[in-house]
């Protein structure tokens, strides 16, 4: 079995979103990535700073209600149910609760080959990406930075800090061929 579905998990301004490019211009097969920023850009005006949607803190907490919670399973149940269809699918997360949230995801995945990569960058580093991209709340880099981490088991880890998005795709794509002449199936 080669793998269907590769989850990215990482803070805000990690590089995750870049290195989703690289992989799309790397990767032999194509691929189709969804990313929690579409669901929230998707999300009606309303949802963004109500209890029930979305509300962010003044250093970049994300409060997560639970109408977003309802919808969020609906979109992850479509995203699984495409790549059971056969699309190839890769996942740029931020899992805001650490392993609890891995959790759930492997649960809607399940039955599906999975690779867990774990994108870290120093706090200081995408907190100046956060400046410059301009689109973010001030603070949410470093508050998610390292609790997305906590209680995650991953296949594989970067550091876009220190590596380029590009070195660390191919160092994605090296497990992956890897993990496909072991006969490595991973859930």
């Amino acid at each position: 079995m080669t793998t269907q579905v590769i989850v990215l998990n990482g803070g805000s301004s990690a590089g995750k979103s870049t290195m989703v490019r690289r992989l799309k211009e790397i990767l032999p097969d194509p691929w189709i990535s969804f990313g929690v920023d579409d669901l929230i850009e998707r999300l009606p005006p309303s949802m963004l700073e109500s209890e029930s949607g979305l509300t962010f803190g003044p250093n970049g907490e994300v409060n997560v209600g639970d109408e977003f919670m309802r919808l969020q399973d609906a979109w992850m149940r479509g995203i699984a149910a495409m790549a059971k269809a056969g699309a190839r699918i890769i996942l740029d997360e931020v899992f805001l609760g650490g392993g609890v949230s891995q959790e759930r995801t492997r649960r809607y995945l399940e039955g599906l080959d999975v690779l867990w990569v774990g994108v870290r960058c120093a706090p200081e580093i995408a907190a100046e990406r956060e400046i410059a991209r301009g689109d973010r709340v001030i603070g949410m880099a470093v508050s998610q930075a390292e609790v997305v981490h906590e209680g995650v088991v991953y296949d594989v880890e970067v550091d876009t800090g220190r590596a380029e998005s590009l070195e660390c795709a191919r160092a994605v794509m090296a497990y992956l061929s890897e993990a496909a002449r072991a006969g490595t199936v991973r859930a």
